[in-house]
């Protein structure tokens, strides 16, 4: 599904100038290496703070923590997305609130957030899935009316565009209160293991975070809060640093590849390609298709058997898992589009290595068995 040997064969002496600089500086925690990263991604996404932590859901346990909500707390998420967002709701001691999400983008409808809305409710958490946003005007229209707090996951959208409709234009992640990322090594900017960072505009809520990062510290050995040990370390601020400096290529490469995919799959009956959003670019950290008629397991096995990775993100919505099913609020018969998701979606190989001959072997693959469906 990806090919990170080949990435990083790519940047491989500037990455091992990078390490070399890190060994001999001995910066492993914290330090200048991190404050590069972290200033350098700020200017990227043009936010005032970036703060770098362990991992993407520490960044979303960090987002919560700095709010301070009341216990017990409801926070809308979706219900067709990584498990990731309605953990940390639950870690947190919040109730998470599983609704749907759009049948095109894959993203939370803004009329199934305004649908759920309680007195309790006090946030909200919208995935930007697949790589590009949700519709955000709309859903910071729901959390003033309502007074929410907007917590914006963007693992997988980092770079991605948004245009509101008075045509103000925003990078995911920096539209709500605070933005959250991951840079597992799989994502379109990921380190070498573990890593994550938190943004916003609210010089309140980053000292807040980075406090709450550092075991509750606020000058060395005075605790503020109870807090936690999550950490960007040097050695991977350092590689995505070098990283960063190709990203937005990486962006182009992924887009060239999409467009291959929409021409190879487009007018294949009970195929459907991916629905660009009208206000949003879109990073593709999947490409996602939707199998209609009941047909992605054959279609995945028939990849399988000529050797072409693919994916099914997610097989199972949230509230189909037990601590969820059994842990948090959801209706059921409003969750259609999460539960038909499940059973649609197939994610093709996506990365920014992809060689001419094996685009060829795909098309080839897909070809054969457009004209074997087309034969019965």
């Amino acid at each position: 599904m990806v090919d990170l040997a080949r990435q990083h064969a790519g940047i491989r002496e500037d990455i091992e100038m990078a390490f070399i600089d890190v060994f001999d500086s001995s910066a492993f925690i914290k330090g200048p290496y991190v404050n590069k990263f972290e200033n350098g991604l700020a200017e990227f996404l043009d936010i005032n703070h970036v703060i770098g932590v362990a991992n993407g859901t520490d960044a979303l346990q960090l987002a919560i923590m700095a709010l301070d909500l009341p216990d017990g707390s409801e926070i809308i998420t979706p219900d067709f997305t990584f498990v990731s967002t309605a953990e940390v709701v639950r870690l947190m001691g919040h109730i998470p609130v599983l609704v749907d999400v759009d049948a095109d983008t894959f993203n939370i409808l803004p009329s199934a957030i305004e649908e759920a809305i309680t007195e309790n409710t006090r946030a909200i958490i919208p995935v930007h899935l697949f790589g590009q946003c949700c519709d955000m005007d709309a859903i910071t229209q729901i959390a003033g009316k309502y007074g929410l707090f907007i917590i914006e996951d963007n693992a997988q959208s980092l770079g991605a565009d948004y245009t509101f409709s008075n045509g103000k234009r925003q990078k995911a992640g920096t539209i709500g209160h605070i933005g959250c990322t991951s840079f597992f090594p799989s994502k379109n900017l990921g380190c070498m293991g573990d890593g994550g960072a938190l943004f916003t505009n609210d010089a309140t809520l980053a000292d807040k975070i980075k406090t709450f990062a550092n075991h509750g510290m606020g000058n060395q050995y005075e605790y503020e809060t109870i807090g936690i040990n999550s950490r960007l370390d040097g050695i991977q601020a350092a590689w995505l640093s070098v990283k960063l400096k190709h990203y937005t290529g990486y962006i182009g490469d992924r887009n060239n590849l999409a467009d291959f995919y929409d021409e190879l799959f487009a007018n294949m009956q009970g195929i459907q390609i991916p629905v660009r959003s009208a206000n949003s670019t879109h990073i593709f950290h999947q490409y996602t298709l939707k199998v209609l008629d009941g047909e992605r397991d054959q279609i995945s096995k028939y990849l399988n058997d000529a050797g072409i990775p693919n994916k099914v993100y997610y097989p199972n919505p949230i509230h189909n898992s037990k601590p969820y099913h059994d842990h948090s609020i959801f209706h059921i018969d409003r969750l259609t589009n999460s539960l038909a998701l499940s059973k649609q979606v197939l994610s093709m190989p996506m990365h920014t290595e992809m060689d001419d001959e094996q685009m060829e072997y795909i098309k080839k693959t897909v070809e054969q068995y457009k004209a074997q469906k087309q034969s019965k």
